[in-house]
């Protein structure tokens, strides 16, 4: 279904069609996003619900989240491993006391949708992709907000917005990365609208004089700078939860058994990741970027590889990669970025101990522009 943000001047639209990249100013539009003075259609997310009495109990059996005594309208987020405890979906989870409503990428919402249903058998719960519903990103309690809030869809009387818990670690959650940790100000909200609805706040937008649209690449690069993983960037088929720093907010440590939660403990209690996650800065990117699974390599070896990357309106260009957890954290890198190399400087994130040691001290963060 088209965007009713793609007809916005300049607006230029990812290659599926789902909603604009950006309206010609992506700098800009990052800094109006992060000022929460700009909203962006979250075209590459959509919506599942999951109604029902039996609702809470059954994705707590069958996912990495305590959800047994999720209050109405709390935040909160769940991974669902196959049995060697390997990423398969991820989602963001609201539940307003009759329906849980997911948020998950696009890109993979079939197949969940698919494998929700398969585990149903006698649970008493209707799975149900949302096709006319849609996602809208904002930062803070400023204009942005003000503007979505009448137009938030809430069919139970709970305002259906999810507030990213990232910028914290939760209730049974273990965070790997060492303070002052990137996402501590992260303040990012994602409301559930209906197409109506989103067509009536890109016509607010269109007039008002304190809020802007945002193409999707600003909310990226403002997500890669929080280190924040997604399941659509960041995963692929050898991930697992520790390797991106996920238990902090999508793992509850000391709930009941699910699939593939001895491999969680396992990692976590005795053993370490095999790879991974890092912060990149990239030094003379500016007009090409490397692609999400460029090589990364280090004295002529390939290390790792880049899952994000963008240009960012302070940072410059930035990266996330998951490399070998071996690779050492003063180690200076070389990218790919089309037929160019780039040097990439690394940030501690998940550090070579994470598992059974406790973290170790990270390089400090570069300020803007410090690397030229």
């Amino acid at each position: 279904m088209p965007s009713p943000f793609s007809g916005f001047p300049a607006a230029v639209v990812d290659d599926l069609g789902r909603a604009p990249l950006h309206y010609g100013s992506p700098l800009h539009e990052q800094r109006a996003l992060d000022g929460g003075r700009a909203i962006v259609h979250l075209g590459d997310r959509v919506v599942v619900s999951v109604a029902g009495p039996d609702r809470l109990t059954w994705l707590d059996s069958i996912t990495s989240q305590r959800l047994t005594t999720l209050e109405p309208g709390r935040p909160t987020e769940l991974l669902i491993l196959d049995p060697q405890g390997r990423v398969e979906h991820a989602a963001s989870v609201l539940d307003d006391g009759e329906t849980a409503w997911l948020i998950v990428d696009a890109v993979s919402s079939a197949d969940l949708v698919a494998w929700l249903r398969r585990m149903v058998f006698r649970s008493r719960v209707v799975v149900t992709d949302e096709t006319d519903l849609a996602v809208i990103g904002y930062f803070g309690a400023g204009p942005a907000q003000a503007l979505v809030a009448p137009l938030v869809h809430g069919p139970a009387g709970v305002p259906l917005v999810w507030d990213d818990p990232w910028s914290r670690v939760t209730v049974g959650g273990h965070q790997y990365a060492a303070e002052p940790h990137a996402a501590r100000d992260w303040s990012w909200h994602e409301a559930i609208v209906t197409v109506d609805a989103a067509g009536r706040l890109a016509r607010a937008v269109s007039s008002a004089a304190d809020v802007e649209a945002a193409g999707m690449l600003a909310a990226e690069a403002l997500r890669i700078a929080a280190w924040r993983p997604r399941r659509a960037n960041e995963v692929d088929e050898r991930t697992l939860p520790h390797e991106l720093d996920w238990l902090r907010s999508a793992v509850h440590l000391d709930k009941g058994c699910y699939r593939g939660q001895e491999t969680v403990a396992k990692v976590h209690n005795l053993g370490h990741p095999p790879r991974r996650l890092v912060f990149l800065h990239l030094d003379g990117s500016d007009a090409v970027l490397p692609p999400s699974g460029a090589p990364i390599t280090f004295e002529d070896a390939e290390v790792g590889r880049i899952t994000s990357a963008a240009l960012h309106h302070e940072l410059g260009p930035i990266a996330l990669a998951v490399v070998k957890r071996t690779l050492p954290i003063d180690a200076t890198l070389t990218v790919a970025a089309g037929d160019e190399s780039v040097i990439a400087s690394q940030e501690v994130i998940v550090p070579p101990g994470a598992g059974a040691e406790a973290s170790v001290p990270r390089l400090p963060r570069l300020s803007a522009r410090a690397r030229a």
